[in-house]
């Protein structure tokens, strides 16, 4: 590989929330994500970050700087490979409360994908790796 060609390990995203405790509330009880870390500014809790396996979020709360309730998650989208069942993993949110924004298919690049969307809006994909397996 060329030394200026990227060679990412993994890939976290950073979103900011009209909630933040309800969207902690959401990707640990319903989307299944762990907090690995909350941090606060002179006691108030301003930021979380969330694991699921090497998948990682750091949620943080919009302070209104740039206008309140603005429009988040538009023309966006977050992917989130795994190796776990797919179905499983979808009756699961189900079960926990989460409603599909597209349920469980398999796709014609040869992955298997459901979607959800959060509280604010942003979308997330569940997929199995859509690379070709060697």
């Amino acid at each position: 590989m060329a030394n200026d060609t990227l060679d990412g390990q993994w890939m976290g995203v950073s979103l900011t929330v009209n909630d933040l405790e309800r969207s902690v509330a959401w990707y640990r009880d319903v989307a299944g994500f762990t907090v690995a870390q909350t941090h606060e500014r002179e006691g108030k809790l301003v930021a979380a970050s969330l694991r699921g396996g090497n998948a990682r979020i750091l949620l943080a709360q919009d302070d209104g700087a740039r206008g309140a309730n603005r429009a988040k998650g538009e023309g966006f989208s977050i992917m989130v490979v795994t190796e776990q069942n797919i179905d499983a993993l979808a009756d699961g949110i189900r079960a926990r409360g989460g409603t599909l924004a597209a349920e469980p298919a398999d796709m014609p690049w040869g992955a298997r994908v459901f979607r959800v969307h959060d509280p604010d809006g942003f979308r997330i994909a569940i997929s199995t790796d859509p690379r070709p397996q060697s």
